[in-house]
């Protein structure tokens, strides 16, 4: 337990498994509906491929987390996971229980692949439930009903250590009433972990136009703050605290390879449309893979990767994002990392102007986190103290 408690950033490896059974209309990830097979036996060799390429770029590292995302990597044969696995155990070091999550939706869900994920060595499941109640659940394009998820659920904790499941709210004439009532029944079958978003309208997706042409509405900002006061409250209350806006976990079952990412650390990024962030050569680089999976995986047989885009970060880059990510964990920011990223340390009048407002707050001489009013305003904050 120690190491998801010591605040030290880890280095992640993140596998993208674009495939899904159906696009959902909310959805801006790198997904892709296939009506023919997919050569899982393809896709498996191109990740070999691609992550001892990788191993080229970061040299040896000591591995903190694994996380395979999508897509639905649950619509993976436990075969081509344990190829991924192994393979990503050839290339660095994987202590023996580190943390290993894999992405699943309720309706891909079968008690014989899960015991296969198990025993490749996935240890955590982070299942996409979404909403309890099967309306809502039609209105999100979701394939599964509330039973299924459920089923799912326990499924998941029966075979698995540890599970989070997420959820969405602030759903068009969703009240405070009735997301209490769903948080409530939610927080009885979660094990210790939760993810609890606000339904956002994302550019390029059939929500996005459905909203435009007035087809339904979602909480104005004010009913939307409300919604998500009412979630830090009723989660807190359960000992299931925010330890970051949109995450909620009971003390030690944080998800280390999140932690990663708001921690500022380094990640590995494989698969179609991956990212990834690592120090190569002293300097922070970003990797971006080939979107389209047929062609990221040519890619990867002509020359073994598939990236397409990325930089290297200047120093203000990097102190940036460090505080655009950090100020998300209730933990705050090491302010002495800052100031080592930046070669400065934060304007101490706009510091104090926040904090009048209300909207930071210093833990001791070290740290400084956003204040719950602060959370929901942070790209401002961020904005504020970035100049």
């Amino acid at each position: 337990m120690t190491m998801l408690l010591d605040r030290s950033p880890g280095f992640g490896v993140y596998i993208h498994w674009p495939f899904c059974a159906a696009k959902c209309p909310y959805c801006d990830f790198n997904s892709h509906v296939r009506h023919q097979t997919v050569d899982q036996e393809r896709f498996a060799r191109a990740f070999e491929t691609e992550l001892a390429t990788m191993r080229h770029r970061t040299g040896p590292r000591e591995v903190t987390s694994i996380f395979l995302g999508g897509g639905t990597p649950s619509l993976m044969k436990p075969e081509t996971v344990a190829t991924v696995l192994d393979a990503v155990a050839k290339n660095w070091t994987v202590p023996a229980g580190i943390e290993v999550t894999l992405e699943a939706n309720p309706s891909s869900v079968e008690s014989v692949r899960f015991r296969g994920y198990r025993a490749a060595g996935v240890n955590r499941v982070s299942l996409g439930v979404q909403a309890l109640n099967d309306k809502d659940l039609r209105f999100l394009g979701r394939l599964h009903n509330v039973d299924e998820a459920l089923q799912a659920i326990g499924l998941a904790r029966e075979i698995f250590p540890r599970l989070s499941f997420d959820l969405i709210y602030a759903r068009p004439g969703q009240t405070p009433e009735a997301w209490q009532a769903e948080l409530e029944q939610a927080i009885g079958r979660a094990a210790d972990h939760l993810s609890l978003y606000q339904l956002t309208i994302e550019e390029g997706t059939p929500f996005h136009a459905l909203h435009a042409a007035k087809k339904f509405a979602i909480p104005d900002n004010d009913h939307a703050a409300d919604l998500y006061a009412l979630t830090q409250e009723i989660t807190a209350a359960h000992g299931l605290p925010a330890y970051e806006i949109s995450n909620h976990a009971r003390s030690g079952a944080e998800s280390r390879h999140n932690l990663t990412y708001w921690r500022y650390g380094e990640y590995v990024g494989v698969g179609p449309g991956a990212h990834g962030r690592f120090v190569e050569n002293g300097r922070r680089v970003v990797t971006i893979a080939e979107r389209m999976p047929e062609t990221w995986a040519n890619l990867v047989e002509a020359k073994g990767h598939g990236v397409t885009g990325g930089e290297t970060l200047t120093r203000s880059e990097e102190a940036d994002e460090f505080l655009l990510m950090g100020l998300r964990l209730a933990e705050g920011i090491d302010l002495l990392r800052y100031e080592a990223f930046s070669g400065r340390s934060l304007s101490t009048a706009r510091l104090s102007m926040l904090q009048g407002e209300g909207l930071v707050a210093p833990i001791g001489n070290a740290r400084l986190r956003a204040t719950p009013a602060g959370m929901i305003v942070l790209d401002a904050v961020v904005a504020d103290l970035a100049r």
